[in-house]
């Protein structure tokens, strides 16, 4: 007999998403797609805060100062991670932009008829620090709830380190307010946040519609490899992160030259926040290598089109159909969603033992290339073995493509969702 109990039926309620963008295919960005097609499936209607956002115009409200990458941010930004003094003209220029970001917050609200706001990551890594503060101070003031959605946290960023806002950090990165209910992807995170802020977190990892298999590739695609630079007899090893130092991208280049079969690993996302230092790293390491590398991110977005030069573009979801290995070398990740959307696209996956993966996922079953802070000969014969034997890896995708539709669906996400949304609505729940 099934002793679990229903999830509470909900009324629909309308919900405002609350980031610094939702225009790519960062993680936080396809995260908070993910939410809000579960939560539309049950009833909700959802808007969108942010600065740089690629929803209807109808759903969304946009404030340029919002996005990590406008200039007056990034100029904070640049200064607050640099000295452990804070100049007075900063500390003016922040609560500045926190005023009027709130002022924007409350008008997002008004016009929407928000009744509850999910920040996706705005109050977890202060990227924006006088976006983080607005909304902290906002909840503060009106008591509305709020899903803090946190992916990652600055304590788990060596460049966040050293600072000259610790009083912000400890103020709203994240904050400790009675309406707002904590929500983090994975086990460890939920375990330093109480060790840390002493608040009670749920776990709510990473999905992929597992219920709902990816179809085969289109006519549109035919042409992927060879625009993606390509050669038809070279095996495409993709790198579907951005290339980050914490990504490990040299084991990718390490496993290429190593295997000695011709491969041509293929980068899809652009730098991001963290500089372009690193990806010069990679193009000489490479180079120094004689391992082939293609920077694409031009060519993948969120949806399909065509440059201004008249390429093609893709999606992520085009590119992951036709890749012959997914690799994940991370030496850090919140979660790791490439994992995921990997498995979901039934691709072989080469991973680092990254914290994570060896507490939350590996233990599920997973099967997959792993390697443990260094490549071995194990490790290389492994990867010669997928590449080489047909029956070998269908059987090892389609067994982790079983396990991501047990605990990593839309419907576990959906169950989850109403639990926490109740928690949200109910007074009872907050005391008050």
């Amino acid at each position: 007999m099934n002793n679990m109990q229903s999830p509470p039926q909900l009324s629909s309620h309308r919900i405002g998403f609350v980031s610094t963008r939702f225009n790519s295919t960062d993680g936080v960005s396809l995260e908070a797609r993910k939410w809000s097609k579960v939560l539309e499936r049950l009833g909700q209607s959802v808007y969108y805060f942010a600065g740089q956002s690629d929803q209807p115009d109808e759903i969304s409200f946009i404030v340029p100062e919002a996005h990590f990458l406008h200039a007056d941010i990034q100029a904070i930004a640049n200064i607050s991670y640099r000295s452990p003094t804070r100049p007075p003209e900063i500390t003016h220029r922040i609560h500045e932009l926190r005023g009027y970001l709130k002022d924007r917050l409350y008008e997002f609200i008004k016009k929407f008829d928000i009744e509850l706001l999910i920040a996706e990551n705005a109050l977890s890594i202060p990227l924006n620090i006088p976006l983080g503060l607005a909304l902290a101070e906002l909840i503060a003031e009106t008591g509305i709830p709020v899903i803090g959605h946190h992916h990652d946290f600055f304590w788990e960023r060596k460049r966040f380190l050293v600072n000259c806002i610790g009083d912000y950090l400890e103020m709203a990165f994240p904050p400790r307010l009675p309406s707002l209910h904590h929500v983090v992807i994975n086990s460890l995170a939920a375990t330093e946040m109480g060790r840390r802020r002493g608040i009670n977190v749920s776990v709510i990892p990473n999905v992929m519609n597992f219920d709902n298999p990816p179809g085969p590739p289109d006519e549109y695609t035919s042409s992927l490899r060879a625009d993606l630079g390509v050669d038809l007899d070279e095996h495409f090893f993709l790198q579907p992160t951005r290339p980050l130092q914490r990504k490990g991208i040299e084991y990718s280049i390490e496993l290429i030259r190593r295997l000695g079969a011709k491969a041509r690993l293929v980068i899809s996302h652009a730098g991001g926040d963290e500089g372009n230092e690193y990806v010069e790293h990679v193009r000489v390491l490479a180079k120094l290598m004689d391992v082939r590398v293609n920077f694409v991110s031009d060519l993948i977005k969120t949806e399909r089109g065509t440059t201004t030069d008249g390429h093609k573009i893709y999606t992520l979801e085009d590119v992951y159909r036709y890749a012959d290995l997914v690799t994940l070398p991370s030496l850090l990740e919140g979660f790791g969603n490439a994992f995921l959307e990997a498995v979901y696209y039934h691709r072989p996956i080469f991973v680092n033992n990254y914290t994570i993966y060896s507490i939350d996922i590996k233990p599920k079953g997973f099967q997959n290339v792993e390697f443990t802070g260094f490549i071995t000969d194990k490790t290389i014969k492994h990867v010669d073995k997928i590449l080489s034997d047909r029956k070998f890896t269908e059987e090892m995708i389609e067994h982790n493509y079983e396990l991501g539709k047990q605990f990593y669906s839309f419907t576990v996400l959906e169950r989850q969702l109403q639990v926490l949304l109740h928690a949200c609505f109910s007074r009872e729940a907050w005391g008050w």
